[in-house]
């Protein structure tokens, strides 16, 4: 087994989340936060190793939307940059260091004379303590000599960027927000005295680290424990509560290896996806045209389809001077119930329109817990149990074992974002939050915009950008198709043979915004 660092501290921290991780392998949803560490540190790395613009364009890249709060972090990142890199000798980045037993990623080396290196690793964080005591330095000195035998580490450093984490008062604009962020900024000591911090070798560190290696190898039990930590755990909900992760569909207490054989793709037989677009626009019409399908409507606009539907909503009737009532996400959940038995002819189910299924999801859980608001039950408590209600439910729909999953929303250009430069500019999403979008994103294989155009012209497109939401995993993100049930087939076809779909001249020209 090839250790890491960050592979044995898991180890270390936690025992059973090194096994939902590395053993399990099980995924979570993915922080769309903007001050996502991962993403904020990779974009910080590439900056230094690239530039700023290659920074901040990886930065949103990462997202499927951007918001005011991710120009704020692109803020941060264009000031830090520029100055921490004038502090940064010459040298060679992302220093591979491997063999069969462990693998490490060296930010920066630097050559002193022909077998000599001082070695620098980068960290966006003000947990200075913390990363000093660490061993990660050392295990990479170690390794390095190791794979390098005339080579030698002369000196180690860890390169600290400071964080800012002040957040925009109730009584300031976005305006006012970003310039004290910046006079912020401004009062960091970026001295290379305060910056840079070098390390002094200990071998005990090393020793540490095989002892630990050695024992998470041979273990046969992952106990949890519990700390102050959990709270930043992306396990945290599915170890404490049992709740639905993206995870595999085995038993979690075992563990099943595949066949050491390819499998063929199964792009082009199962498909999840989720158009959007203006009312009219012809998302309805096109889902229409999938084989054996079944509409979940939820506001009955199903007058020029053919298929079968069913039509969510609350269910209201009497009992002697009583009213009852059946709300509609109680309705819907049912439905996806019975559909999981798989006891009918369906291959398709389409759900028009998902936004829809959000609002009746609040309703809901207003009623059950007794409130009118989510801050009638304090802070961000009735907010985190729609969250997760609605989310679980979600997974369920779209991991329903039919042949196409497909979602329709409208499109929302009401919200803006404000460019640095302080020019506000339109964004064009499916009208749900943006937390959620991202989250539903996640668990379809596309996101498609249904353009209408004032000619009358119809096409289905994946691109995505800092204003437009959408693209996917097929790697199609930026094409434009016809609105055409056989066009898009071609899309799944052509991405399960690793192709590209080619731009049509039907869809060449520049879409206004």
């Amino acid at each position: 087994m090839q250790v890491s660092h960050s592979r044995i501290e898991c180890y270390k921290k936690c025992p059973y989340q090194y096994k939902l991780k590395y053993i399990n392998r099980y995924k979570t949803y993915f922080n769309n936060d903007s001050t996502n560490a991962l993403i904020l540190g990779t974009a910080l790395h590439t900056g230094l190793e690239k530039g700023v613009e290659e920074a901040v364009s990886q930065y949103y890249n990462s997202y499927t939307t951007i918001s005011d709060l991710h120009v704020n972090e692109a803020i941060k990142l264009e000031y830090l940059i520029p100055r921490i890199k004038e502090l940064l000798p010459d040298g060679e980045f992302e220093v591979k260091l491997e063999n069969e037993y462990f693998v490490g990623y060296i930010d920066l080396l630097v050559k002193v004379d022909e077998n000599t290196y001082d070695m620098y690793d980068f960290k966006y964080s003000n947990n200075v303590k913390n990363y000093m005591e660490s061993g990660q330095l050392h295990e990479y000195k170690y390794f390095f000599e190791r794979l390098n035998p005339s080579k030698h580490i002369r000196n180690m450093y860890f390169v600290f960027i400071p964080k800012t984490m002040i957040r925009q008062k109730k009584t300031e604009d976005l305006y006012q927000f970003r310039k004290r962020l910046m006079e912020t900024l401004e009062t960091f000591d970026l001295s290379e005295e305060k910056i840079i911090k070098q390390v002094l070798y200990d071998e005990e560190k090393v020793t540490d680290f095989i002892l630990n290696t050695t024992y998470c190898k041979e273990a046969k039990e992952f106990p949890k424990n519990p700390t102050r930590l959990c709270d930043w755990c992306e396990f945290k909900d599915y170890c404490q509560n049992g709740s639905t992760l993206e995870i595999s569909n085995y038993k979690e207490d075992e563990m099943i290896l595949p066949e050491n054989t390819r499998r063929e793709l199964e792009i082009s037989n199962k498909k999840k996806i989720w158009f959007y677009g203006a009312p009219f626009s012809g998302k309805t019409t096109l889902t229409d045209k999938f084989e054996d399908l079944l509409i979940l409507t939820t506001d009955g606009n199903i007058k020029n389809v053919t298929a079968p539907y069913i039509h969510i909503k609350d269910e209201v009737w009497t009992e002697g001077r009583a009213i009852k009532r059946k709300y509609a996400w109680e309705m819907f959940k049912e439905v996806i119930e019975e559909l999981e038995k798989k006891e009918n002819s369906f291959k398709s189910i389409s759900l028009d329109l998902l936004e829809d299924t959000y609002e009746m999801c609040r309703v809901y859980n207003y009623d059950k817990l007794g409130i009118q608001h989510e801050s009638d039950a304090g802070f961000g408590k009735a907010y985190d149990v729609i969250k997760t209600d609605y989310l679980t439910v979600m997974k369920r729909f779209f991991n329903m074992d039919y042949n196409n999953i497909l979602a329709c929303s409208h499109e929302d250009v009401t919200k803006s974002l404000t460019k640095k430069s302080g020019e506000q500019i339109t964004r064009i999403a499916p009208n749900l939050k943006d937390n959620l979008a991202n989250k539903i994103a996640g668990m379809v294989d596309l996101v498609a915009r249904i353009i209408a155009d004032d000619e009358d012209k119809r096409t289905i497109s994946f691109k995505a950008d800092n204003v437009i939401f959408g693209g996917g995993r097929l790697g199609v993100t930026g094409q434009e198709i016809p609105l055409d049930y056989e066009a898009l087939m071609q899309v799944y076809e052509n991405a399960s043979k690793g192709k590209v779909v080619p731009q049509t001249e039907t869809v060449s020209r520049r879409q206004s915004r």
